[in-house]
């Protein structure tokens, strides 16, 4: 069963600045190879980190909305654990979007 997950990743763009584009283009299609749907794409720069708890003080953030199976999360994981340039990853499941309803038409009697 399909389910919608947003993942924020945070990207080591250090020193390359000029790739990132080329950089979020690959991981879409990461995403996609394992089979998932993408619904959205949100670039949200460079950004400083309040706490530095690693090698970087800044990444650059991107996030993620697709519908996948729940086993894809773990592939994708383990794949971008591997990734020397994905710094951070976080998964989350979203809930479900909800059809708007069609209008309603009053009965006339």
């Amino acid at each position: 069963m399909n389910r919608r997950y947003e993942a924020l990743l945070v990207l080591n763009a250090q020193g390359k600045e000029e790739t990132v584009r080329e950089i979020i283009d690959r991981l879409e299609s990461e995403f996609q190879k394992e089979g998932a749907q993408i619904e959205q794409v949100q670039k949200m720069d460079k950004r400083q980190f309040s706490y530095v708890a690693g090698p970087l003080d800044s990444g650059y953030y991107v996030n993620f909305v697709f519908i996948a199976d729940p086993g894809v999360i773990a592939k994708l994981q383990a794949k971008f654990k591997l990734d020397p340039e994905v710094y951070r990853q976080n998964y989350e499941r979203l809930p479900e979007k909800k059809e708007k309803p069609g209008k309603k038409v009053a009965k006339g009697k």
